[in-house]
């Protein structure tokens, strides 16, 4: 098994996940970050970290949701590997509120 992050990481791009990490799995682009599923240790520290619920353990994943597997995967061979906590995006703040979160 494997973390995966989905659509609540867009626009948000909050990294206290990639600081959680042990293995450096995440990648990143201008909007959101990703999970390589083949370095990802399946350590679940990234989940508590991430301020919008974005990473969820893959078997936790609901039917609609399972196409992120597919799309971390594929991102993190496009995207670079992120090893340190980046600024959020603006408008971060707006995106977790429009979230309830």
């Amino acid at each position: 098994m494997t973390h995966v992050v989905t659509d609540n990481c867009r626009g948000c791009r909050y990294t206290d996940c990639v600081a959680s990490c042990p293995v450096a799995c995440f990648h990143v682009n201008e909007v959101r970050v990703y999970i390589d599923p083949a370095v990802c240790i399946d350590c679940s520290a990234c989940i508590p970290a991430c301020p919008v619920h974005a990473i969820v353990e893959e078997f936790d994943l609901a039917e609609d949701q399972q196409h992120w597997i597919r799309i971390n995967a594929e991102a993190a061979q496009r995207y670079p590997v992120i090893r340190a906590r980046m600024s959020p995006l603006d408008g971060a703040e707006a995106r977790r509120q429009q979230l309830g979160l």
